[in-house]
């Protein structure tokens, strides 16, 4: 076998495990026999913002990995996977959700296309949608690039994972003052806490989790609205160091395993003749 067929063997024959960080940062791959689906977030609210979403289960835990950009420097951003675990399809609002005309998507016109909260993504604490899901304080910060970096491993219930791609990541807080802060001359009062302002609880973002390889088929359509479609997600569960994909990576490996068969084979026809 040649140095370059060796090479490559001994590439492929890397354990999903070695290929876990990229320049020592975020994960690449989930472990070989962790299911996992990768989100993309897109702007509502003319937000400027979009990021990367990874989902990885493991029995009953559930291990969430969001990178975000486009956020309000320094202040919280309360975020929650959104949907149903029971069979009902909803999906990412567009600006036609916007039912009052006052070229602002609340969360309340939100929640008829995305759903309730299922899980609040807390920092810290319970996850609980009733307790947490307005926990500013238990929320990421977006540090003054307006970028944010999370990662937490959550105990969810079962009927989450069998509905995994019913579900969908929403964050919140947007800044339509562009004055840096959430304050109530934005936007007024939020409609969910009149203590809060509006800007501190619409929509920002929004990926669904759909094509996921787990879960039950949904039942009947799309509960209600016909909001846009959100961007794929795939079982290769992969992130790169700022939250793209990295499709080419998979490619390779594939490519190096096909190649390293094809030696293979090549030295059993030749009687091991290098």
């Amino acid at each position: 076998m040649s140095k370059r067929t060796g090479r490559l063997a001994a590439f492929a024959a890397l354990p999903a495990a070695a290929l876990l960080t990229v320049a020592g940062s975020s994960p690449v791959f989930a472990e070989e026999d962790t299911p996992a689906y990768q989100i993309d977030l897109e702007q509502l609210n003319d937000s400027g913002s979009k990021g990367t979403v990874l989902l990885s289960a493991r029995g009953t835990e559930l291990t969430v990995w969001i990178k975000s950009e486009g956020m309000v420097p320094g202040q919280p951003s309360a975020q929650h996977l959104h949907g149903s675990t029971e069979g009902h399809d909803f999906v990412c609002p567009d600006d036609s959700a916007d039912t009052n005309g006052d070229g602002i998507l609340n969360n309340t016109e939100a929640t008829v296309h995305y759903g309730d909260i299922n899980i609040a993504l807390t920092v810290s604490g319970d996850t609980d949608a009733a307790t947490s899901g307005l926990a500013v304080d238990r929320m990421p910060v977006a540090d003054k690039e307006g970028k944010i970096s999370y990662k937490r491993t959550i105990p969810v219930s079962q009927d989450v994972i069998d509905h995994i791609k019913d579900l969908h990541v929403v964050q919140h807080g947007i800044d339509r003052n562009d004055n840096g802060k959430y304050d109530f001359e934005g936007a007024g009062k939020s409609e969910l806490d009149p203590k809060l302002p509006q800007e501190a609880t619409a929509p920002t973002n929004c990926g669904e989790v759909t094509g996921a390889a787990v879960g039950s088929v949904p039942v009947g359509g799309i509960e209600t609205g016909s909001g846009a479609e959100g961007a794929g997600v795939s079982p290769v569960a992969v992130i790169g160091t700022a939250g793209a994909v990295s499709a080419a990576a998979v490619g390779a490996l594939i490519v190096v395993r096909r190649r390293t068969a094809s030696g293979a084979q090549a030295v059993a026809k030749t009687g091991g003749a290098a």
